[in-house]
C-alpha cells in the first residue's frame, strides 16, 4: 500500500495486564496487530522511553498520587506510576508481538522535564519527534493507528496527524483504553471531530 502506514503505539509491557501502568486487556490487541503488520509496507512503532525520576511520574510529587495531575510549565499533566523507565523489561515490546518489519522507532518521553503521548510532538505540542517530516520524505499521507492507549497516546498521535495534514484512521479493536475521568467517550469525540476515521 503505498503512501500508507501502520502506526503502532506503545504495545509495551508495562501497559499489557502485569505491567506498571496496565491498560485493561491490553495484551488483547496484539493478535489484530500482528495482522495489520502482515498488511502494511510501512510499519513505524513508538516506544515510551522514561528515564528513572521522570517529571511525569507521581513518584518525584511529593505528597501526589498516581492519577493525580500537577501544573506543568506546558499545562496540567496526569501523574502516572514509575513505567516504561528506559532499557527496563517495561519498556520492551510485548513478546508477541512481531515488530521485526518495522522500519522505524519512535522513542518518547526521554526528555525528564515533558511527557509525550503523541507520536509527533511533545506535551508542550511544540516539540516535534521528526515523525512527520520522516513521513514527508517517505510520500506517506494516510495513517493508521492502533495500540494502547486509545484514550492517550493513540488519540494524541492521531490528532496531531491530523493537524500535520496527513489522514488517520484508528483501528479501535486493535486498541484498549485507559479510561480515565470519562478520557475514552472524550477523546473518540474529539478525534471524531477533527476527522480521524474510526474502524
Amino acid at each position: 500500500m503505498a503512501g500508507e502506514a501502520l502506526i503502532v503505539i506503545d504495545v509495551q509491557n508495562d501497559f499489557c495486564p502485569g505491567g506498571a501502568l496496565a491498560v485493561a486487556d491490553g495484551d488483547r490487541v496484539v493478535a489484530p496487530i500482528n495482522a495489520l503488520i502482515a498488511q502494511f509496507g510501512h510499519v513505524i512503532l513508538t516506544q515510551d522511553w522514561h528515564p528513572a525520576g521522570h517529571s511525569s511520574f507521581a513518584s518525584t510529587h511529593p505528597g501526589k498520587k498516581p492519577f493525580e495531575t500537577a501544573a506543568m510549565p506546558y499545562g496540567e499533566q496526569v501523574l502516572w506510576p514509575d513505567h516504561c523507565i528506559q532499557g527496563s523489561s517495561g519498556a520492551a515490546f510485548h513478546s508477541d508481538l512481531e515488530w521485526a518489519k518495522a522500519e522505524l522507532v519512535i522513542r518518547k518521553g526521554f526528555r525528564r522535564a515533558i511527557d509525550s503521548y503523541s507520536a509527533f510532538f511533545e506535551n508542550d505540542h511544540q516539540t516535534p519527534t521528526g515523525l512527520a517530516g520522516y513521513l514527508r520524505e517517505r510520500g506517506i499521507e494516510r495513517l493508521t493507528f492502533a495500540g494502547l492507549a486509545t484514550d492517550y497516546c493513540v488519540a494524541y498521535s492521531a490528532l496531531d496527524a491530523r493537524r500535520s495534514g496527513f489522514a488517520a484512521t484508528v483501528v479501535m479493536d486493535a486498541c484498549r483504553a485507559i479510561d480515565l475521568g470519562g478520557s475514552l467517550a472524550a477523546m473518540t469525540e474529539k478525534m471524531r471531530a477533527a476527522g480521524v476515521e474510526q474502524a
